[in-house]
């Protein structure tokens, strides 16, 4: 998962929304935050075709980024790097306050180099160009926690570092992408084929942020297109037509090269970036511009609002409250009642179900205790839930 803008994107021009808040994207981004945690609960591989979270963050960003973009670049490269980095400072000082505290020594650990070349990538914590160093295992299999929850928690980090990337280089991307609009939004698909057939090798750390970069780098540039208005000027039977045959030739690729976790495709590059490419074409071009959500998408309302004011907070802590659930659900077996096999059983086969229940209230602990730093970062107010209620509060007559 996971993670995306802060604030809710616009789409300008090109949504009819004269720069306001456009609620189908923000549908889209909670949808996709919620997508991110329910996988990262329960790994359904299924879930990635299903909805391709990550390819959806990333074209909604780079929408934003290309608005945005309408001022001096480097202003705007200020702006966002301003809101990135204080929820990640936040974040990795708990996480390094964690490891460190539970024995960690980055400069003994060979996986993260060691020495001064250790010390080196722990400045990936402070500005994530790389990938951030963290262990492979860390405390014990019977302790409280998974021994490996330093690098369930780290896991996530990749995307700030794809983000920032995409953030720097978007300047570019997008004269590339006004003077010569199809090439370059076919390009990160081209390049992610010629790193998935193994005609080119990218060693190391350096190959997958390469990889990243190209598997979605077309939705990020399919963003760009939309705010452009490029997206409504191309006729719905040529899109759609155009994202099946993608789709088809991710399922195609996915089928003969499928990981560990078979359909999973997180694990199979090409496949990821096809069908994220296809997916994302088809939800902007039939792209409505709401003001208000409709219907009975009204109920959400808050919560659409809550997260997407809060989805880097969201994003940033989630896969550490999953692993928190399980130690607060295992107290249950110490509950009188939980004496009989029965009892034990039941809780065994229904503890994924609890986890989902639990990692909620820890989530909304985490946008009360942390999210007001995505305020302080924007320049705006503190706040402690910011679900639009008081907004959209009427006022009384005097």
């Amino acid at each position: 998962m996971t993670q995306a803008e802060a604030t809710p994107v616009g789409t300008g021009k090109a949504a009819g929304t004269a720069g306001g808040r456009d609620r189908y994207l923000d549908l889209l981004r909670s949808l996709a935050l919620l997508r991110v945690v329910i996988y990262h609960l329960f790994g359904w591989p299924w879930l990635t075709v299903l909805f391709p979270s990550m390819g959806v963050m990333f074209a909604l960003a780079g929408a934003l980024m290309a608005r945005s973009l309408n001022r001096p670049a480097g202003s705007v490269i200020r702006a966002r790097l301003r809101r990135l980095l204080p929820p990640l400072w936040l974040f990795s000082a708990v996480l390094l306050t964690m490891m460190l505290t539970a024995g960690w020594n980055p400069l003994k650990d060979p996986d993260a180099g060691g020495g001064w070349s250790g010390r080196s990538q722990l400045l990936d914590y402070v500005l994530p160009i790389g990938a951030p160093p963290y262990p492979e295992h860390l405390g014990s299999v019977s302790g409280l926690l998974d021994d490996t929850w330093a690098e369930q928690a780290a896991g996530p980090l990749w995307y700030l570092r794809a983000y920032l990337w995409f953030v720097l280089l978007s300047p570019m991307l997008l004269r590339a992408f006004r003077k010569w609009p199809l090439p370059t939004t076919l390009a990160p698909l081209a390049l992610t084929a010629v790193l998935a057939t193994g005609l080119v090798r990218i060693p190391g750390e350096t190959g997958n942020a390469v990889t990243d970069f190209a598997v979605y780098g077309g939705c990020w540039i399919l963003g760009f297109a939309h705010q452009e208005g490029v997206l409504a000027r191309v006729p719905r039977y040529a899109a759609v037509s155009l994202s099946c045959l993608v789709m088809a030739v991710g399922l195609w690729w996915a089928s003969g090269h499928q990981g560990p976790d078979g359909w999973d495709l997180n694990d199979i590059p090409l496949a990821q970036a096809c069908w994220s490419f296809g997916a994302v074409l088809i939800l902007l071009q039939y792209s409505p511009s709401w003001r208000e959500l409709p219907g009975g998408l009204r109920r959400w309302d808050r919560l659409i609002t809550l997260s997407n004011n809060r989805a880097v907070t969201i994003y940033l802590w989630h896969n550490m409250l999953i692993m928190a659930t399980v130690p607060i659900i295992d107290e249950a077996y110490n509950l009188p009642f939980m004496d009989s096999d029965r009892a034990a059983g039941l809780l065994d086969s229904t503890y994924g179900f609890w986890m989902f229940v639990v990692v909620w209230p820890l989530i909304a602990v985490a946008v009360v205790t942390f999210g007001w730093v995505e305020d302080v970062a924007a320049g705006r107010r503190a706040r402690v839930w910011p679900d639009g209620a008081r907004q959209r509060r009427p006022r009384r007559r005097l």
